[in-house]
């Protein structure tokens, strides 16, 4: 009988402590969801062309994991930025593959295109057509953009220029995205910020360009945050 008794207290014992446990862990779930410890990681997807993609750098040095170490060293220690950067790429090759680079999923785009569009003189009226159909793609699936821009030179007249810069800041109003008026701001008159065909940035000129264009990523992030809600 003592045998059974003991038992019977060891096995009430054992019922006691996994209730407390279980009560324990209630509560601990319910405190890191409401404070955010455990909420699902962001994913961005950086839509862009070779600067975007890290031309002519080691794979750590280019734009997407800069960009990521900074986030999460800056608030958001979750965030995951994957790399849908493709060298050479236009708006109209950005639109073609809009659906294959969010393939596996994402939380908000960052699009980064129109420099090869004026490096080939592509009518600004076609690329704007292109951006539009981007942000129309991602409304789509409801997931929030940054659009960042480029700005023309006057090589092909100031017409062309105006076309082309007034479409990043307009198309940002008419679909409610984040607006980043220039992808390059500040470097430009910096040589010794890029690699030796003056025009993709280098290691450094990446970490200027990220400690620049981080804050305005943060916003994206908030912007999925406040979704979730």
């Amino acid at each position: 009988m003592k045998g059974v008794l003991m038992n019977t207290q060891v096995l009430r014992g054992y019922g006691a402590h996994a209730w407390l446990r279980k009560a324990a862990l209630g509560l601990f779930t319910s405190l890191t969801l409401v404070s955010g410890v455990f909420a699902a990681p962001v994913t961005i997807v950086a839509l862009g062309d070779s600067l975007t993609h890290g031309y002519g750098l080691p794979v750590e040095d280019g734009f997407v994991p800069q960009l990521e170490a900074w986030l999460q060293d800056n608030g958001a220690p979750d965030v995951i930025v994957k790399n849908a950067g493709v060298s050479g790429d236009t708006t109209r090759g950005g639109v073609e593959r809009f659906e294959w680079s969010l393939a596996e999923g994402g939380d908000a785009v960052i699009v980064e295109l129109g420099g090869n569009d004026l490096l080939r003189g592509i009518d600004p009226a076609s690329s704007r057509v292109n951006l539009d159909g981007i942000l129309i793609k991602a409304a789509k699936q409801n997931l929030p953009v940054l659009l960042t821009g480029m700005q023309a030179p006057l090589n092909y007249g100031p017409e062309y220029k105006e076309a082309f810069d007034a479409m990043y800041p307009e198309l940002a109003e008419e679909h409610g995205a984040i607006y980043d008026p220039f992808f390059l701001e500040g470097m430009i008159d910096r040589p010794e910020l890029f690699q030796d065909d003056g025009i993709h940035p280098n290691k450094d000129g990446v970490a200027v360009l990220v400690s620049r264009f981080g804050p305005i990523a943060l916003q994206l992030i908030e912007r999925v945050e406040a979704s979730r809600e």
